[in-house]
């Protein structure tokens, strides 16, 4: 399948008072043309980061530190500053994780989706208010809603709007950042039944950005998980959730709520993630890891590409199975 956007040994790092922080540290996947991503982890590994840096939108302190980001066959980071503007919202749109705050309150729905389709799409503004309707009636929303301000409407309906401007000069490829995790569990099931209905209908290319391993496995066909800056596993979602690789993809999977095994225990990752002022010299998840070896704390894994879609950076990984075994006893972490 061709690749809609392939992420190359990304690092960007932030300066900070304490110093320099490298919060995405040599991280790569692949995003295939009309599939879900799921880029999956803990607050502070990096995810949301990475997001931000496809759309070319990083806070003042950022910068890249490496990598490249190629979409359509272009390196976005090497290209003229001009050409990322010129992507976004045509090809790449974001839908951000607080819809609130991302509309104005002061200003119309309408208005706000007509100044995105006549300033960046270059429509009339009758060609804009005709394509708002068909905008709102798409994302299940009664276009008279139109003229009503962002305060209006209830947190589903916001997400929907987002969704909408996210859409509306028709990309290729969307990302989206924690989009359901303001929501009430019955408002997430109906925004995720949106966003996959209109990703089979549009054939969109999507990253979806999250932690929480069930929005990744209703609606992602890939993961990749992050772990402190680093990608630690890839993978086909059904494969990756049954037969995880790296020992922080057992451990996620065991804090995962599982209706066909209701009676199992949830097992928690006890610790935290390092300072990644100061990151661990080898596997940065070994300080929390039951299964580490003496190796680990020294030596940083590489990625070991079992398949062009797969690929695991541990130094266990070919006692994969022995170890999953392992992981499913709470006794096993209380010893981490």
């Amino acid at each position: 399948m061709d690749a809609a956007l392939r992420i190359e040994n990304l690092s960007i790092e932030y300066r900070t008072a304490r110093g320099l922080v490298r919060a995405v540290d040599g991280v790569s996947f692949v995003v295939p043309q009309g599939a879900i991503v799921g880029l999956v982890g803990e607050s502070g590994c990096g995810k949301t980061t990475v997001a931000r840096a496809i759309t070319g939108v990083m806070h003042q302190n950022a910068r890249f530190a490496g990598g490249r980001i190629v979409f359509k066959g272009e390196d976005l980071i090497a290209g003229p500053p001009g050409r990322w503007l010129e992507r976004r919202w045509r090809d790449i749109s974001f839908i951000p994780q607080s819809a609130m705050n991302s509309l104005d309150p002061v200003y119309r729905i309408g208005a706000q989706i007509a100044e995105v389709l006549i300033h960046r799409g270059d429509r009339s503004r009758a060609a804009a208010q005709t394509r708002a309707r068909e905008l709102f009636d798409m994302v299940g929303l009664n276009p008279a809603r139109l003229d009503d301000y962002p305060h209006q409407f209830s947190g589903g309906m916001r997400q929907r709007v987002a969704i909408a401007l996210a859409l509306a000069l028709e990309p290729s490829l969307v990302i989206a950042d924690e989009p359901v995790t303001a929501l009430d569990v019955i408002v997430q099931r109906q925004i995720l039944d949106v966003i996959r209905e209109l990703q089979r209908k549009l054939a969109l290319s999507m990253i979806l950005v999250t932690h929480d391993i069930s929005v990744v496995a209703y609606l992602a066909d890939s993961i990749v998980a992050m772990y402190a800056g680093r990608v630690v596993e890839t993978g086909a979602t059904a494969d990756l959730l049954e037969r995880p690789r790296h020992p922080y993809m057992m451990g996620l999977t065991n804090a995962f709520p599982d209706l066909d095994a209701a009676a199992r225990e949830l097992v928690p990752i006890d610790g935290s993630p390092p300072d990644l002022l100061d990151p661990p010299p080898g596997c940065r998840f070994a300080p929390r890891c039951p299964f580490a070896l003496p190796r680990c704390a020294e030596e940083a894994p590489h990625a070991d590409h079992l398949s062009p879609d797969t690929s695991v950076a541990c130094h266990r990984a070919g006692e994969a199975a022995a170890l999953r075994a392992l992981a499913q006893a709470p006794a096993t972490w209380a010893r981490a």
